[in-house]
């Protein structure tokens, strides 16, 4: 299936749908639904950042099924949001948009990506060749959630990207 994969650039009008697949993506966790009620805003990907930064579309058979947003704050590239459609997961979605990604940084010029993940993704982007530099602490409903913080080095990613 991954080889039926497009990956295009998103238009402004796609922010619903593409909000639609952060929710889905972050539910699939598995997480209290309260927890989901507060990361509503964060999960939300308006019109303003697809126009204003690089929101690029995964689409099979002209369906979306996962994004990425990488944003230049012109110091360093941040890939801020990475979701793939729940029903998806596991068949490549992730590793192309994370190919692409790589790509753009790439033509970006900067050393690093820098990524704060989601628990549950930090293993994927380990193996995307991301290496975990930290973590950021936020307090949530009275306990501490740890964000990994990884970093990865654009230009080894790709040489490696050249080898497969």
């Amino acid at each position: 299936m991954s080889d039926q994969i497009v990956i295009v650039r998103a238009n402004p009008e796609d922010a619903n749908a593409l909000t639609a697949i952060a929710m889905a993506a972050k539910r699939h966790w598995g997480y209290p639904e309260n927890w989901m009620m507060k990361w509503q805003e964060i999960l939300t990907i308006s019109p303003e950042c697809v126009a204003s930064n690089l929101v690029f579309k995964a689409l099979h058979d002209e369906r979306l099924v996962g994004f990425y947003v990488l944003i230049n704050t012109k110091t360093r590239l941040e890939l801020r949001h990475m979701w793939v459609h729940p029903d998806e997961i596991g068949k490549g979605v992730g590793s192309k948009l994370m190919y692409h990604a790589i790509r753009h940084a790439g033509n970006a010029q900067l050393p690093n990506m820098e990524i704060e993940s989601d628990p549950n993704a930090a293993e994927f982007f380990q193996k995307m060749g991301a290496r975990r530099v930290g973590a950021r602490i936020y307090k949530l409903d009275g306990s501490q959630r740890v964000l990994p913080l990884l970093y990865l080095e654009v230009d080894k990613a790709l040489e490696k990207l050249e080898t497969v």
